[in-house]
């Protein structure tokens, strides 16, 4: 991911962010309460977040794989990289994501980032395997309602964010409104968030949603960017979304009535509670995406030109793998 646009003076912003809610934390709260409490380390000083994510992203350099080139993800799908990407596999993008205050989940499986110099984005890849999603609902969903959900969860994760040292997020309206296409069985909307004493016209954090549907669940592609990138990155969002093939037996369309297990909700959940409570939007530090100036984090990062570097330097121990697996590092 280049940082050649961290040079932009302003201070730092987070983007938007909703934690990770899950089955697991209660089965996790409920071993906890059978042992003794392990002392809770205090929130990371700056020095520390940035040493995290300098370490973060070098580590992933020696694993990504670059486009133009093709990403096994799992046993479900392959991806085609465009040139001027790179794909990062699960164990080293989880690490990036919680560099960046995120709580991610086992259903990550791997990050696309841009490497050309003024790329200023990421991509999170999750597959979802709850079930086959009935699509009959989209035609009734309500955008305000699904908003208002949203605004909700938002407000009650925002005490373990505080508590972890990152700002407070409110979700200020809609980027883009649910659409679904319901031929190819693709699913995209995106909203605006703010920190919490941020003025609407502040230039916040954007998740950019996408998914695609599949026989025993979904692929979710989350497009990060600032608000003033994301009319320009929506089409690698939508590449990204159409370069994912199912693999044979995999596909929508192959979904066995019979056999096949159908998910608990539908269409509409993935935009307003379970995309929220259980899988959530990831945080990701405006410092790579709009805000961060010279001083400060970068300056103690000393990442010179840019993350955009690391991934036009080849390992020098390993070949560049002609196929990157989601398995490889999950």
């Amino acid at each position: 991911m280049a940082v050649t646009f961290i040079g932009r003076a302003r201070p730092i912003a987070l983007c938007l962010a909703l934690i990770l809610v899950g089955g697991a934390g209660s089965a996790q709260a409920q071993t906890a309460a059978t042992t003794q409490a392990a002392p809770q380390p205090g929130p990371m000083t700056a020095e520390q977040k940035a040493a995290e994510v300098k370490s973060a992203w070098t580590d992933a350099q020696k694993v990504a794989t670059l486009g133009p080139n093709s990403a096994k993800l799992l046993d479900q799908a392959d991806l085609k990289l465009p040139d001027n990407t790179a794909f990062v596999p699960a164990m080293q993008a989880k690490r990036i994501l919680r560099a960046y205050g995120n709580t991610p989940g086992p259903d990550v499986v791997g990050l696309v980032t841009g490497t050309a110099d003024k790329d200023d984005w990421l991509v999170v890849i999750r597959y979802i395997k709850e079930g086959y999603i009935k699509d009959d609902d989209a035609k009734d969903w309500n955008a305000d309602d699904l908003l208002a959900n949203i605004k909700e969860v938002t407000a009650q994760s925002n005490e373990d964010r505080a508590a972890r040292g990152f700002p407070k997020l409110r979700i200020v309206g809609w980027i883009e409104k649910p659409s679904y296409d319901a031929q190819t069985h693709r699913l995209v909307w995106s909203l605006s968030s703010k920190q919490e004493n941020e003025p609407d016209s502040a230039d916040g954090g954007v998740n950019y949603n996408t998914y695609a549907l599949g026989r025993d669940g979904y692929f979710s592609l989350n497009l990060l960017t600032s608000q003033s990138e994301v009319e320009a990155r929506k089409p690698v969002a939508h590449s990204l979304l159409s370069n994912l093939s199912y693999v044979d037996g995999k596909r929508y369309s192959d979904f066995n009535t019979s056999t096949d297990r159908i998910a608990a909700y539908g269409l509409a959940a993935l935009v307003g509670g379970v995309a929220v409570k259980k899988l959530g939007l990831f945080a990701i530090v405006a410092a790579f995406l709009a805000k961060f100036a010279k001083i400060g984090i970068l300056a103690v990062i000393g990442l010179g030109a840019g993350i955009s570097k690391l991934f036009k330097r080849k390992p020098k121990d390993a070949p560049q793998a002609a196929t990157s697996s989601a398995h490889d590092a999950s």
